[in-house]
């Protein structure tokens, strides 16, 4: 695989998976120090307002959302970007993915994503099927060490933040997103909520990221709603040749925009579409899994 191959491979992960949106560097909360009891007021406000903010955004039912993500290793990069609406109480999502010149199509409802590659990308598919599904908590249970990087779910970034303490919350400042005014946070997640209780998966992202936390900035604005998140992040490849295999950058920007928006998220026709779960955990099953 070319470094290019690899770096846009872990681009299209950080889009779908994206939803890990958010960070730059760490903030520790140390500029609250001098003054405890405000400082303590002040954490508990704004951790208030992060835990806050998937209600106050889920009640806004739609949106429309945008994610650019971007993967370099080497000196050499890719930029994916998206483009669709998501019904944000339920999770479905509609979008629009663009590549070095190419598109993919992608739709999530009801836990299930699928895919519609390029034309040229196709030729691997049984013939007359265009779209390939994909079911996530299948995908989880096969013990695919991909359950939740190559192929995810843009709602998944909403439950991260739900159980921060005060100390976790630090206020950046105003910001002006999309004509919107918002309240910039930085919150520090653990790196055991990207796995959502999978004690294996988690100490695996931990080796790979080289730490336990990740700082994820988060943009309000005053109803409360998410407007925008970003994450920078570092992979650290896992497998025996990591010396050759080169270390990949992430940074990944996810917005929301129109709320209320139209957002009618449909299966495509069952007729054209081929189910590829177990192809793609058997391909992506960690080592020493049975």
């Amino acid at each position: 695989m070319t470094s290019r191959t690899r770096v846009a491979g872990t681009a299209a992960v950080m889009m779908l998976a994206a939803g890990l949106a958010g960070c730059s560097d760490d903030g520790d909360g140390s500029d609250r120090a001098a003054d405890t009891s405000k400082g303590t007021q002040q954490g508990a406000s704004e951790s208030r307002a992060v835990k806050a903010a998937y209600s106050r955004t889920a009640a806004a039912d739609t949106a429309r959302m945008t994610v650019t993500s971007r993967a370099a290793a080497q000196g050499k990069s890719v930029t994916v970007r998206g483009e669709g609406v998501m019904n944000l109480k339920e999770g479905d999502s509609r979008m629009t993915l663009t590549a070095q010149g190419q598109r993919i199509e992608q739709r999530v409802l009801d836990g299930i994503v699928y895919q519609k590659p390029p034309a040229a990308q196709r030729s691997e598919l049984p013939r007359g099927k265009t779209w390939m599904k994909i079911d996530l908590a299948r995908l989880k249970q096969s013990g695919s060490g991909n359950a939740g990087g190559q192929v995810s779910d843009p709602a998944e970034p909403f439950t991260y933040t739900k159980k921060v303490s005060d100390r976790d919350v630090t206020k950046v400042g105003s910001e002006t997103i999309d004509g919107a005014r918002t309240t910039h946070y930085r919150v520090t997640v653990d790196v055991k909520a990207l796995a959502q209780g999978d004690a294996a998966k988690g100490e695996q992202l931990r080796r790979q990221l080289g730490t336990s936390t990740l700082p994820l900035d988060m943009w309000l604005d005053s109803q409360g709603r998410l407007r925008q998140e970003s994450i920078r992040l570092t992979l650290r490849p896992q497998t025996k040749d990591a010396q050759k295999t080169p270390a990949v950058t992430s940074t990944t920007l996810l917005k929301f925009t129109d709320f209320g928006t139209k957002a009618d998220v449909q299966a495509p026709p069952a007729q054209g579409t081929v189910d590829v779960t177990g192809k793609l955990a058997q391909a992506t099953k960690s080592p020493g899994t049975a």
